[in-house]
This record gives C-alpha cells, structure tokens and sequence, in this order.
C-alpha cells in the first residue's frame, strides 16, 4: 500500500525512501508490533468470554501446567493480524513471493484455528483427525511450491543448495515440489511441537524471522548475492518485508505470553508462522539453513518422533515425556529455566546458519 508513494517521489522527494526495503521492514515491524499492543487486550477479553475455559490442558504432563487452566487459547489471532497489517501497509503487493507467502501462512492458520476451534469446543487436546490435516497442510504446501518454481529462475526452480559450498546444488525436478512441500509441512508442524511453554515458541520463531529477513534481502539483491557468492532470486527481497511484519507480531504476543501467559498462540499461530518461515525458505533456496536457524524445531521434533517409534517398537520412552522441553520439566527444570536457555540455544544456532552465507 505505501509502496505505491514512490509514484510520485518525482514532486515528493522525501517519498523515495518508500523504495527501500530496510526501511519498509522497519515499517512493518513497528506497525504490527503497535497493532498488536493495541489491539490484544480487546482480542484477548473477547477469546477469554468466548472459550470459557480456556485452552484443556494435559492430564499426564507436567503437574505445573495445571495451573494454568482458564488461559485463552488461539492467540495466534493476534499474531496474523498484526502480520496482516504489516505487509498490507508496506509490502509491494504487487510482487508474487509476498502473496505466495502470506497466503500459505493464513491457510496454516485456517487450518490451525479449525483445530483450536475443535479442542476448546470438545474440551479435549486433540483437534481434529490428524491424517485429514496433514493431507490439507501437504496441499497447500505443494501448491506454493510449486507457484515459487514457476517464479524462478530456470537454472533455479528446481534447485536444492547446500550451505557452506560454493557450488553444490542438486537439481530435484518435479521432485522440488515434494521437497518443498515436505519442509513447508515439516517447519510448521516443528513449530507446533515447540510451543509448549509460556513465551518458548515465539522467541526462536522470531530469531529465525530475523535470520531469514537478512536472507531474503541478501538474496534477492544482485550486488550482495554476487558478492556473498549467493545464488540471487530476484524478487525474494520483498519477503524480508513480511519477516519483519512477523517480528514485530512477535514482540507484541510476547508482551502478553511472557510468563504466566496471558494467553496462548494455539495452533492456529504456531502452524502458521512456521509454515510462513518454510515457505520463506524455500523461495530464497535455503530450506537446509531452516534447519540449522531452526534447530530447536528439529530437536523438539525428533523428540516426539523418537518417542513414538521407541514406544511402539520396544514399549520403553527414551525420554521423560515428549516433547522435548517436557522432559527437561521432568527432569526438575523450572519452567523459565528451560525457556531461557531453550531461547539461547536458538542464537546459536542462528548464528550457524548466518555464517553459512559468507563461510563457502
């Protein structure tokens, strides 16, 4: 929306300033940051009236948990509304990525909010029937996927990089839609498994948003790809502009999710916002760096996964309870322990991936 001021930086020279995308990144965040601050008390007394009792909790987790009935779920509302006025105001809506990307977060946050919507009604912790909604999340993962191939490059739209290496790529073919349906299903549903604890998601989502943000703007710029030895897709630095529309949703769900939460993101934020990180990686061609920026996500994630087949093949747990910032909570662990140093291990692992743009 504001983008389109740089019509008339010809008689408004001050206008101009609208064309670069730092500048509209930083719009973003504050605008969604404001909108959220604003606006979440208001969402917040309104989800409260609606749920009642709030988000079920567990029976068979952590004893302390309990304590915590009453808080509202589906804070993820907030979340997707603040990334929604931030890349409406600032964000070229006239670029591709941006509407490829937005579109698969607010499907993932549907899809997220029917769940929610399931729990709270049928007061129970399981939504609806697992199989279904991973099939609807595969869908619509396939279906940006592939709308990025045909945006690409031709020497790109199948291309798999590794990070660390100058040159070594792997053309996937038709095969890049699977894979990138499989990173966009997988990064929402490892977020989705990380939000267990009052502020423990959001911190790491919005390091990774960061990370990406500067990746997308590398990536997208001609002049900083060749120098960085990039592989430059034109047209993706405008997501750095969504990124910064979620950081900015992200700080302001922090100010009412920091411990004891106000409130609870749910599915209908977590699904979302990872599946807006994989799409963002997949666009820019650093779905693996996702995993190393997003590492937490995977650890969570291969927790749950390990549990399982450990349970069902040996009848024994590996671990204490699954997912993995439950076992640590079993373990002793305070709750802002594990939180904070769950929150350190994310700069770390940021840090990594970062370096994978210069270290080749």
């Amino acid at each position: 929306m504001l983008y389109e001021l740089i019509q008339f930086s010809d008689q408004i020279s001050a206008l101009n300033v609208f064309r670069y995308q730092t500048f509209r990144t930083g719009g973003a965040i504050f605008t969604s940051l404001l909108f959220v601050m604003l606006f979440g008390p208001g969402i917040i007394d309104l989800l409260r009236i609606k749920q009642g009792k709030g988000q079920p909790i567990r029976e068979d987790g952590p004893k302390t948990h309990l304590a915590k009935r009453g808080t509202p779920t589906m804070g993820g509302l907030m979340i997707l509304a603040g990334i929604a006025v931030g890349t409406l105001f600032w964000a070229n809506l006239k670029n591709p990525y941006v509407w490829i990307v937005f579109g698969v977060t607010m499907a993932y946050g549907a899809i997220g909010f029917y769940d929610d919507y399931l729990k709270v009604t049928k007061r129970t912790t399981s939504g609806f029937g697992g199989r279904f909604r991973l099939l609807l999340e595969v869908i619509v993962a396939a279906i940006a996927t592939y709308a990025i191939m045909l945006l690409s490059k031709s020497n790109l739209a199948d291309v798999l990089t590794v990070p660390f290496f100058k040159n070594v790529v792997f053309h996937l073919g038709i095969f890049f839609v699977i894979f990138g349906a499989l990173v966009i299903t997988g990064a929402g549903n490892a977020v989705n498994f990380t939000d267990g604890l009052d502020g423990l998601a959001i911190v790491p989502v919005m390091i990774a948003a960061a990370s990406f943000a500067l990746i997308a703007y590398l990536i997208g710029n001609a002049k900083f790809a060749t120098y960085l030895q990039l592989h430059h897709v034109p047209g993706t630095g405008e997501l750095a502009i969504i990124c910064g529309a979620m950081i900015g949703a992200g700080l302001g769900f922090l100010w009412f999710n920091a411990p004891p939460a106000m409130i609870f993101m749910g599915d209908t934020g977590s699904l979302a916002l990872g599946g807006l990180l994989g799409t963002v990686a997949v666009a820019v061609k650093h779905e693996i760096v996702l995993a190393i920026i997003g590492g937490l996500f995977v650890l969570e994630t291969m927790s749950v996964i390990i549990q399982v087949i450990s349970f069902k093949t040996t009848g024994k747990r590996v671990f204490r309870m699954a997912p993995l910032h439950h076992h640590f909570e079993q373990k002793g662990w305070s709750e802002p322990t594990v939180v904070v140093r769950f929150w350190i291990i994310s700069v770390i692992l940021a840090l990594i991936g970062l370096a994978s743009l210069k270290l080749r």
